[in-house]
C-alpha cells in the first residue's frame, strides 16, 4: 500500500556544491511531526534500500533503563502484578520492583506468577525488597498476522472444548490454561502494538507496512480480547451448568459450536487475506449468524432442560457481535488495498 501519496517518485536534486537530495513526502513528514533542522536516521540495506526515521529526541531515556516500580509496601493483591503486565504492554523490557520494607511472601509469588504469565519474561535478580524482571523477546521475530493466527487457534480451542465439554458430558479442566496461553499472547500483541507505533521500522518488519494500519490492528486485538474474555465465560458457564442441562439444550449448543468455529476461521483468514468479495461475504455471514442465533426462550416461557443454556448461548451470541467488527476490518483492509472492485447487487 502507497504510504501518503499516490506519487511514490522523487526527483533527485542538486544541494549545494557536491550534494544531492530528495524531498520527503509531506503526509509522511507530519506525521512524524519533522520540522526543518530536525534530525532524521536511516538504516540501509544490502539491496540498497533505506528505511529513515525520526532521530530518538535529546534526553529520551535509554532504551535498557528499567521501568522502575517503588512504593513503601505493596498490600492490596493484584495491583503489582497488573503494574508489571502493564509495564511489559507498553514495551519495557527491563521492570524493577523496590519496597521500603520486605516484600511479604503473597507479593513475591505474585510477581513470579507474572513472570509467567508473560511470554519470554524471567525474573533475573531476587532480594528482600528487591525484584528485577527482565524480557528476552526479540520483538522482530512476532509479527501481528502470525500472533492473530495463534489467537483464532486459541478461540477455537475454547469452542472445541466446548463442543468435547457437551460430546462427553464431563468436566474436562482446560478453561484456565486456555485463559493463561490467551492472555499471554494479547500482551504480546498489544506490546508489539506499543513498540511499532515507536519505531515504523518495525512496524513493516513485523506486518504493518502502512503505520496507519496500527490503529486498525488495535482494533482487531480489541475484539480477540473480548472474545477470549467470552469464550472463557461461556467455557465455565458450561462447566458450571452441565449437571443441569437437558438433552434439548446440549443438542442446541452442540448444533450451534461448529457454524460459530466456521465463522470465525473465515473471518481472520480474510483477515489475514484482504479480498473485497470475500470480505463482504464473510461480514454478511457474521451478521446474518448473531441475527438468527437462537437463544433459549425467546419465545414463550423456557424449559427446565433449555434454561441453563441461556447464559451460555447469550455470551456466545455478543462473540458474534466481534467477529462481525472483525469482518467490517477485513472489509476496510480490502477496500485499502485498492486492488479489485466488485458489484454488490440489491437484496
Amino acid at each position: 500500500m502507497a504510504w501518503g501519496t499516490p506519487n511514490r517518485e522523487r526527483r533527485v536534486l542538486k544541494a549545494g556544491h557536491s550534494s544531492i537530495a530528495v524531498t520527503l513526502p509531506k503526509p509522511w513528514a507530519e506525521a512524524m511531526n519533522l520540522r526543518p533542522g530536525d534530525l532524521i536516521v536511516f538504516d540501509q540495506n544490502d539491496d540498497g534500500t533505506l528505511y529513515l526515521k525520526p532521530a530518538p529526541l535529546p534526553g529520551a531515556s535509554p532504551a535498557a533503563s528499567p521501568y522502575l516500580v517503588q512504593a513503601r509496601a505493596f498490600e492490596s493483591p493484584g495491583v503489582l502484578e497488573r503494574l508489571i503486565v502493564g509495564a511489559y504492554r507498553v514495551g519495557h523490557d527491563a521492570i524493577e520492583v523496590r519496597t521500603d520494607v520486605p516484600l511479604a511472601p503473597e507479593r513475591v509469588e505474585e510477581v513470579l506468577q507474572a513472570a509467567r504469565g508473560l511470554l519470554g519474561v524471567s525474573v533475573v535478580a531476587q532480594e528482600s525488597n528487591r525484584m528485577v524482571l527482565q524480557n528476552f523477546i526479540d520483538p522482530s521475530k512476532y509479527e501481528l498476522p502470525q500472533l492473530v493466527q495463534r489467537m483464532k487457534m486459541i478461540l477455537v480451542a475454547f469452542l472445541e472444548e466446548m463442543e468435547e465439554v457437551l460430546r462427553r458430558r464431563a468436566h474436562r479442566g482446560r478453561p484456565t490454561t486456555l485463559e493463561e496461553e490467551a492472555n499471554k499472547v494479547l500482551a504480546l500483541l498489544v506490546r508489539q502494538l506499543f513498540l511499532a507505533s515507536r519505531d515504523w521500522s518495525l512496524a513493516r518488519r513485523i506486518g504493518s507496512p502502512d503505520p496507519r494500519q496500527l490503529l486498525e490492528w488495535r482494533v482487531v486485538v480489541h475484539a480477540l480480547d473480548e472474545l477470549a474474555e467470552l469464550f472463557g465465560e461461556a467455557l465455565a458457564s458450561l462447566h458450571d451448568e452441565l449437571p443441569l442441562l437437558g438433552a434439548p439444550a446440549r443438542e442446541a449448543l452442540s448444533a450451534q459450536l461448529p457454524e460459530l468455529k466456521a465463522e470465525l476461521k473465515s473471518v481472520v483468514e480474510t483477515l489475514m487475506h484482504p479480498s473485497l468479495d470475500r470480505a463482504c461475504e464473510v461480514y454478511h455471514q457474521s451478521v446474518r449468524l448473531g441475527e438468527t442465533w437462537p437463544m433459549p426462550g425467546r419465545a414463550g416461557r423456557r424449559s427446565k432442560s433449555s434454561g441453563p443454556s441461556a447464559s451460555v448461548s447469550r455470551l456466545l451470541q455478543r462473540g458474534t457481535g466481534h467477529i462481525a467488527h472483525l469482518a467490517e476490518v477485513a472489509i476496510d483492509r480490502a477496500v485499502a488495498a485498492g486492488t479489485e472492485t466488485i458489484l454488490v447487487e440489491a437484496a
